[in-house]
């Protein structure tokens, strides 16, 4: 099995040994097997925020492909406060997401579009368009490899930060089995939470913190994120990608009173200043479709300057070569240091 089969960059070598995880029991069985031989382990789910090296990876790669979506006992009842919903780590993420918005769940709809797979998104607390999946998640029940149990946590105990979580601090102790989401109910007509998001706000024609239907917001984030190349298409190299390859970078006082006067700004709680990687990267000179060379067979998305994308019979290596030169010159233009939100498997910037 070639890991550039099971990843949305379409990039990695072989796998060494290959599991298919399509029950709990399978996917605990196959990470404790490995972990008793000493075997290196590398987990897939959708494969959406890896980059794996051209040599592949040497151990053993288990594909995360359980399934199972269940909800609390007045889950369709308007009047009810809200609703559980526990879902197995190997559902895929957008299919959950249209199904909280046709039963009318109401707290991820603004998450529409996202690939990879459920059990992914609290390790990078997955984010877009002001919604976090922070925001939802009562627990996550996880596999510790440490302990060789079970663990199961709060959502408070979880970490949780800016595309942070104390699963990605420890990325080889905790295996996502199960994630617990608490959605509000409103019915088939509900509104879905507040819209903190100007772009999105402007496209549904609300006030920012005004509300929208849920069915609405779905398709004006499908809309906004195909726009961006951020919806897969098999069709459409912008979309052979990890989707953001950068986070956004989250400044001291003084390290944003350096930025130029027009570069956006988002105070946060803690005092510290958020800015924008895409304008960085944009305005460093690395705008949409920028390659290293003509017929590179890499270059940033034609539709959003974040967006490494292969153009077909790429390499990693050529992949990391262009992150690194945009990394490098954001730097060397505006002194801050971008870091890569995918994760790198045997390789490297």
């Amino acid at each position: 099995m070639r890991l550039a089969d099971l990843t949305t960059l379409r990039l990695g070598g072989p796998a060494g040994r290959y599991v298919a995880a399509t029950t709990e029991a399978d996917l605990v069985a196959a990470v404790a097997g490995a972990d008793a031989a000493g075997e290196p382990l590398l987990l897939v789910a959708g494969g959406s925020n890896l980059v794996v090296a051209d040599a592949g990876f040497p151990g053993t790669v288990v594909h995360v492909a359980t399934t199972g979506v269940h909800a609390d006992h007045g889950s369709d009842d308007p009047t009810c406060g809200g609703v559980l919903v526990t879902v197995a780590a190997g559902e895929p993420w957008d299919p959950f997401v249209a199904r909280t918005v046709e039963r009318g769940w109401v707290g991820v709809e603004a998450l529409s579009g996202i690939p990879g797979a459920v059990g992914s998104t609290p390790i990078q607390n997955v984010g877009a368009y002001g919604q976090e999946v922070a925001d939802t998640i009562a627990s996550v029940r996880t596999w510790d490899r440490a302990a060789g149990a079970q663990r199961t946590f709060a959502a408070v105990d979880c970490g949780f930060g800016y595309r942070h979580s104390r699963f990605k601090a420890e990325p080889d102790r905790y295996v996502v089995l199960e994630v617990t989401f608490q959605l509000g109910v409103g019915g088939p007509e509900a509104l879905g939470a507040p819209v903190r998001y100007a772009e999105l706000a402007r496209t549904l024609g609300v006030a920012v913190g005004e509300r929208a239907p849920l069915a609405d917001v779905r398709e004006a984030v499908l809309g906004l994120r195909a726009g961006k190349g951020m919806v897969l298409d098999a069709d459409d190299h912008d979309t052979w990608s990890a989707g953001s390859f950068f986070t956004n970078p989250v400044l001291d006082g003084d390290a944003a009173a350096t930025l130029p006067p027009d570069a956006p700004r988002f105070p946060q709680p803690d005092g510290s200043v958020k800015t924008s990687a895409a304008w960085l990267i944009d305005h460093a000179g690395f705008g949409k479709g920028y390659a290293l060379a003509a017929d590179a067979a890499v270059s940033l998305s034609t539709k959003h300057p974040l967006a490494l994308t292969n153009r077909g019979g790429a390499t990693t290596e050529e992949l990391l070569a262009l992150a690194r030169a945009v990394r490098d010159g954001v730097e060397r233009a505006y002194g801050v240091r971008l870091v890569n939100e995918p994760v790198t498997v045997g390789c490297a910037l």
